[in-house]
């Protein structure tokens, strides 16, 4: 996985940015450090882009969050978004800006490696699919899911509906698990790992960002991603193999 792997981390606290970078090139990544969000757009104007961004929230200038967002607009990198903030309404509003995972100060290495290994699965798709389901595409509604590219398209002519590694592992969860309630542990388990944080309002945001996103772009599936009261979500509309 770390083979011309490249990790940014955009830091302003000197010794926690080499710190880090040390760590994670004797893991094996190509590290690049940078100070602030100007040192990010360069690297990201000049290419090629990184493969993920740890972002440090508190930053001098243009905050983690705005940097985020913008980043997210774009169809940016995965980002592991690290700081101080710990509350629940700071992961919440992290993860709303479009980060993939969360990372609080003060943080041991070997955590923020394993959350960081877990964002490059899912954004590679590292055991997404099953050999037999290779080539398979999944139908539902007016959106066809294709397991090997983990490409989702809508429409006539089809449009690919750009998601963020986390949407996209989330919206597999729904459309290979469908009219199954799903919990929101079980779906944290799936999507994040054994390294997330079990709080309902993360699952939530996710969902809710998801939704948004199929929503945007035209899709009917938004609306077949029912709520069950306190027991979780379920995908309300059966599922065929092959497109519509």
């Amino acid at each position: 996985m770390t083979d011309g792997t490249t990790i940014a981390i955009v830091e302003d606290d000197d010794d926690i940015r080499t710190q880090l970078a040390g760590y994670l090139d004797g893991e094996g990544f190509r590290v690049i450090g940078l100070s602030g969000g100007a040192g990010l757009d360069q690297l990201l104007t000049a290419g090629p882009a990184p493969d993920l961004i740890v972002l440090d929230w508190m930053l001098p200038g243009e905050d983690g969050l705005s940097i985020c967002r913008r980043l997210r607009a774009a169809n940016g990198p995965p980002v592991v978004m690290l700081t101080a903030k710990d509350e629940d309404i700071d992961r919440v509003l992290g993860l709303e800006m479009g980060a993939d995972d969360y990372v609080s100060k003060p943080f041991s290495p070997r955590v923020l490696l394993a959350r960081i290994r877990a964002v490059l699965r899912r954004a590679g798709g590292a055991g997404a699919a099953t050999p037999e389901a290779v080539s398979e595409r999944l139908s539902v509604a007016d959106l066809v899911v294709d397991l090997a590219a983990r490409t989702v398209t809508t429409g006539n002519p089809a449009a690919e509906i750009p998601l963020t590694s986390a949407e996209y592992d989330l919206l597999h969860c729904f459309v290979t698990r469908p009219q199954r309630v799903l919990s929101r542990d079980q779906l944290l388990d799936w999507t994040r790992g054994r390294t997330a944080d079990a709080f309902d309002r993360t699952m939530d945001v996710q969902v809710s960002r998801l939704r948004h996103r199929l929503d945007a772009a035209g899709s009917t599936v938004a609306g077949l991603i029912k709520t069950v009261r306190n027991a979780g979500y379920i995908l309300a509309a059966p599922v065929k193999s092959g497109a519509p």
